[in-house]
């Protein structure tokens, strides 16, 4: 389908039930005051995306992240530093990094991990930051939020033996099936964004059939990755709708039952509701 010139998917019917888009970057959608992310959340909730956590993957965004997470009660927040941007980390950024992740809307270390695929920072660099956010995470007690590209080995070794935090989430899940499997027996959480939707993507559609509902999640990583149809146009969290919805088919399942499972799984992964409905919260 083409591009449409940077035209945005059209917006999607409502879903039966609501979602989480577990993870996507509301800067890098264009947000920067807290109009531009109630346009977003508002345009999410419409679709029945009526929750998101955005992500950051730098320092300045991971400030940024945790004053978005406090403009609108929809939205919360992770903080990490990208493994792209890991070439230098210095102890000043460590500290920053930990005094947010402790605020209360943040609800993840994210998103650290490996990626091979660019040459942005030497894998041994990687490798050390990725070990610090493991301890942070533990630390504070909220999900490890992993980005992993060409690396699933040694992300499966660093977390062994490291020691896993209680909560792992693997997002944009890009694995196969055996992966997958090693992946839900190590108790693991898998997100799937449009690229499992992805016609060419069968060794990832294989995988997100497998993995049970508690440990499944939905995401879009907007603005990047959107879904089949729209391939290769703006990504938002509204289209979190067109993944939710070609997930329940490939795995044949009635769509409202599997919102229902992601959005719980999505409660339970980052403890949205406790973090709702604790001293000075939004709501």
């Amino acid at each position: 389908m083409s591009k449409r010139n940077g035209e945005r998917p059209p917006v999607p019917e409502l879903l039966p039930a609501p979602v989480v888009d577990a993870h996507t970057h509301l800067d890098a959608c264009g947000a920067k005051t807290a109009e531009d992310v109630r346009e977003l959340v508002d345009r999410a909730a419409s679709v029945g995306v009526a929750r998101v956590v955005t992500v950051a993957d730098d320092l300045a965004s991971a400030r940024w992240v945790a004053r978005a997470s406090t403009w609108d009660d929809r939205v919360f927040g992770a903080v990490a530093l990208h493994p792209t941007r890991t070439s230098e980390f210095s102890d000043a950024d460590r500290a920053e990094l930990a005094e947010l992740a402790a605020q209360p809307r943040i609800v993840a270390i994210g998103e650290t991990g490996l990626d091979y695929y660019w040459d942005y920072a030497p894998h041994d660099a990687q490798q050390d930051a990725f070990r610090w956010h493991i301890e942070l995470s533990k630390r504070v007690g909220k999900p490890l939020m992993i980005h992993d590209r060409d690396a699933h080995e040694d992300i499966l070794r660093i977390l062994t033996e490291q020691g896993a935090p209680s909560t792992v989430v693997f997002h944009c899940f890009s694995g196969d099936a055996d992966f997958a499997r090693r992946c839900v027996d190590a108790g693991y959480v898998l997100s799937f964004a449009g690229t499992v939707t992805f016609r060419n993507a069968a060794a990832l559609r294989e995988a997100a059939a497998l993995v049970p509902l508690d440990q499944l999640l939905v995401e879009t990583d907007a603005p990047f990755l959107t879904p089949h149809p729209f391939r290769g146009r703006p990504n938002e969290p509204y289209c979190a709708a067109y993944t939710l919805r070609d997930l329940a088919a490939l795995r044949g399942m009635a769509v409202v039952d599997l919102a229902n499972a992601v959005n719980g799984t999505a409660d339970r992964v980052f403890q949205l509701r406790q973090v709702t409905e604790q001293p000075g919260s939004l709501r």
